[in-house]
């Protein structure tokens, strides 16, 4: 068996470790194919953070063993259900998070469970991917999480917080941008917790010991954001100016059953700084719709505070119960049915905070970084620094250009503008 198909579901993170995955299999060689049809082995690098996610991934796998495909479950579900996870027909082999990266030897071993306990583990997993066909790279910087928030289960999937040293990150960088490439995003479980709690630090190395012409931040606390942060990041010349809040709710007492500790006060005074640093900044988020305990007034309090904030988009979805967290014994859980309502509101809020963006962005000056080359219409497309996808009748792939942001090449997929 050397053919295999690898589907990476989730956040960057593990994005980038299915990467990684491929790459040693290939380097074991291994040949990666781009059809499930053309595979001997499908390798599910799942995610675990609702329960869709799960039901997905045993759709997937069932799917592909129903095809005569040897399955490999890796990533989340696989590090928190462990051995319970062989008793399904259609599951041949199960990894954790950090032994999916000895996937060709447990192979070749024919070793069919091998999951580490990553609560006891505190050195950071450093692996390297040496990609070079495209013009953006995620670097993971930080794994793991020590918050525990009522909802989550992903600390029981990732473990503690660890975090990769700054030469290391350094010498990625510079490696990254040796081989061609323009941007760095910094990814990680929970990057705030860099180091000592403290990302700035690794910040101002990046600024004046790497070549890199820009970077962005993955998701970050609202208290992590701090002014002395922000001073730094509004005069650094690589810095995207594109901000992920993990909001989670705009209702106190919502927040508060969730174990966040900040309020909904304290984090639209930080949006509206922001939004006065930067020209244009993207301010994303991430809200949970219909939470465990979350009356009608708490959500019409939600709605309220996320109209009238500065956000440039909102990821939600609807709670999801997750089996060993402090949520599944609360009190106050909502039928499915109000949970997904709540959250098309939300998203319909979303859709009118984009449109508001894209259209105050047009007549401005941005830097794009031409990431395709043409599609079937004849453009190219590519990323400003502010996070807005747009086309353009002519380029160079991997380069950087200025032009003014128009109705016509700003990329919108809902076509809202």
């Amino acid at each position: 068996m050397k053919n295999f198909y690898i589907k990476s579901m989730g956040c960057k993170s593990n994005q980038f470790e299915g990467q990684i995955v491929a790459q040693k299999l290939i380097e074991a060689g291994y040949q990666q194919v781009s059809s499930l049809n053309l595979a001997e082995i499908y390798i599910l690098n799942s995610c675990s953070v609702t329960q869709t996610s799960d039901n997905e991934a045993m759709y997937l796998l069932r799917h592909a063993h129903s095809l005569g495909l040897k399955t490999i479950l890796t990533g989340c579900i696989a590090q928190i259900e462990k051995e319970k996870l062989l008793e399904e027909p259609y599951i041949d082999y199960v990894y954790g998070n950090e032994d999916k990266f000895r996937l060709a030897n447990l192979i070749l071993q024919d070793e069919v469970f091998s999951v580490k306990d990553l609560m006891q583990s505190t050195d950071f997993c450093k692996v390297t991917l040496n990609d070079t066909t495209k013009t953006r790279i995620s670097l993971k910087i930080q794994d793991g999480c020590d918050n525990r928030c009522s909802y989550c289960i992903i600390p029981y999937g990732r473990g503690k917080s660890r975090s990769a040293d700054s030469d290391f990150i350094i010498n990625e960088i510079n490696r990254y941008s040796d081989l061609g490439y323009k941007e760095v995003i910094l990814t990680g479980i929970h990057i705030g917790l860099w180091g000592d709690k403290n990302i700035l630090p690794l910040l101002k190395e990046i600024e004046t010991k790497t070549s890199i012409p820009r970077y962005r931040l993955g998701s970050l606390n609202p208290h992590e954001i701090t002014p002395e942060l922000l001073t730094f990041l509004q005069n650094s010349e690589k810095f995207c100016p594109h901000f992920h809040l993990s909001l989670q709710s705009a209702c106190n007492r919502t927040l508060k059953r969730m174990n966040r500790h900040y309020t909904v006060e304290y984090y639209l005074d930080q949006i509206e700084d922001i939004v006065s640093r930067f020209d244009k900044p993207f301010l994303g988020s991430d809200i949970i719709a219909g939470f465990a305990g979350e009356t009608e007034d708490d959500f019409q309090t939600t709605v309220e505070n996320l109209n009238k904030s500065k956000l440039s988009q909102i990821h939600t979805f609807p709670y999801s119960i997750r089996k060993g967290t402090i949520a599944e014994k609360m009190e106050g859980h909502l039928p499915d049915k109000i949970k997904e309502e709540r959250a098309g509101i939300i998203k319909k809020i979303s859709a009118e905070k984009i449109n508001t963006f894209l259209k105050s962005n047009i007549g401005s000056e941005q830097e794009v970084l031409i990431e395709k080359r043409p599609a079937k219409n004849g453009k190219f497309k590519g990323v400003t620094r502010n996070y807005i996808t747009v086309q353009l009748e002519d380029g160079e792939f991997n380069s950087l250009k200025k032009i003014i942001l128009t109705k016509e090449n700003i990329v919108c997929p809902k076509k809202i503008l």
